[in-house]
């Protein structure tokens, strides 16, 4: 229907609700307007920014009500009036679409947070752990130290309730074992390795876990992959191999101790999937489980290979040399790598496995970088040229497994 300049903006519609249709009425006529203003053009898209919008009044009987048949008082037609707004009205709609969006945002937040403590956790374990291990070469017992602070932490936790208890029970226990026996291998290789040789060495070789991954899933498992994920261990291998060549202060067992670490993580991994799924005990109180069936396993072959005459001994030196401060490096090396480890299987509960092996593998460039500026390690081209080669295939292999 169009509007002329000499008609108002009120319509009156008669709707026959037996007959489901609309009878369009006269339109009232407006004042009259002189000829000259009535046939004046006016600018098409000035006039419709201009106008108000149209609104419907309430009407009884609109939409298709009928009364019943035997009504006496029935109007067979109900009025329709169309009349201009005050105001613009706006009907508040896409709120569930805002809340998700705002539930949406706050779990990013959630997440950058998890990564942002983890990677900070890890780059200050590193730190103090590189510290404890040039003044006290004692790895096994270091790493017995790290698994008895975060035990006893969680104890405390769990009695005084701050965390809830898990429910465990006997074939949980024996599932973990494995997992338990994996962790403390990788754990301790791992010490050993970087009380060899430099922390971004250490890092560089444990880059090339995914390599060892996919050979122990496919020789052993008959497990089967993409050919972009063996094409990913191509980087991966290669610039582990140039990084380990051009290492000015290669060591033979701290090169080993990173190797076996990763073989170990591997089978970590693989038991857990394995022999834990299902289980209800999750994220935290999960590696709090870990950590305490692991001492237990450590234990007695720490005091067998190095002894606590020897740490009676290197303990002396190192606070002779160091001073107090020693015994807050231990304390600070200790309680972090429970702290990190803690925030990285939370971080596992709310985010994807590639999320988690992308934020893994930035972990490891944000330690490498630390302890290569903090230690000053000495770092050739080539070698960096391999590191950087090293954590590119790393990240294509996250890619490339999912």
């Amino acid at each position: 229907m169009a509007f002329s300049a000499g008609q108002s903006y009120a319509i009156s519609t008669a709707f026959d609700p037996l007959n489901q249709s609309f009878r369009a009425t006269k339109p009232q006529t407006a004042p009259f307007f002189p000829k000259k203003i009535a046939s004046r053009k006016y600018d098409q898209k000035a006039n419709v920014m201009s106008k108000k919008p149209l609104c419907i009044s309430a009407v009884s009987g609109f939409g298709g009500i009928i009364e019943p048949k035997d009504s006496k008082t029935r109007d067979p037609l109900s009025q329709c009036n169309a009349y201009e707004a005050s105001r613009p009205q706006s009907i508040p709609i896409g709120i569930d679409l805002d809340r998700e969006a705002q539930a949406e945002t706050a779990q990013k937040i959630k997440i950058g947070v998890y990564f942002a403590t983890w990677w900070a956790l890890n780059v200050v374990f590193n730190i103090y752990n590189k510290k404890v291990l040039n003044a006290f070469p004692f790895p096994w017992l270091t790493s017995t130290l790290s698994l008895a602070a975060g035990s006893l932490m969680m104890l405390v936790s769990w009695a005084t309730r701050v965390a809830d208890t898990p429910k465990t029970d006997l074939h949980f226990w024996k599932a973990l074992f494995p997992v338990a026996v994996a962790h403390t291998i990788g754990h301790v290789a791992a010490t050993v390795s970087m009380s060899k040789v430099a922390v971004s060495f250490t890092h560089i070789i444990k880059s090339g876990e995914p390599a060892f991954s996919v050979l122990v899933s496919s020789f052993l498992l008959g497990e089967t992959f993409p050919l972009p994920v063996y094409l990913s261990l191509l980087p991966i291998i290669g610039g582990c191999s140039l990084a380990a060549v051009t290492e000015l202060n290669f060591n033979l067992t701290g090169f080993m101790g990173a190797m076996v670490s990763n073989v170990a993580f591997v089978f970590r991994n693989i038991f857990s999937k394995q022999g834990m799924k299902g289980r209800s005990v999750g994220g935290m109180n999960y590696y709090a489980c870990l950590s305490m069936l692991s001492l237990l396993i450590l234990t007695p072959f720490a005091i067998a290979v190095e002894g606590p005459q020897v740490w009676a001994l290197g303990w002396q030196k190192a606070v002779s040399q160091i001073g107090p401060n020693f015994v807050w490096w231990v304390v600070a090396q200790s309680v972090f790598y429970h702290l990190y480890n803690q925030v990285s299987y939370m971080s596992l509960n709310e985010i994807s496995p590639l999320t988690f092996s992308i934020g893994n593998t930035m972990k490891r460039i944000s330690v490498i970088v630390s302890s290569i500026i903090i230690f000053h390690t000495p770092v050739q081209p080539v070698n960096a040229l391999g590191a950087a080669i090293a954590i590119l295939g790393t990240f294509l292999y996250s890619q490339a497994k999912q």
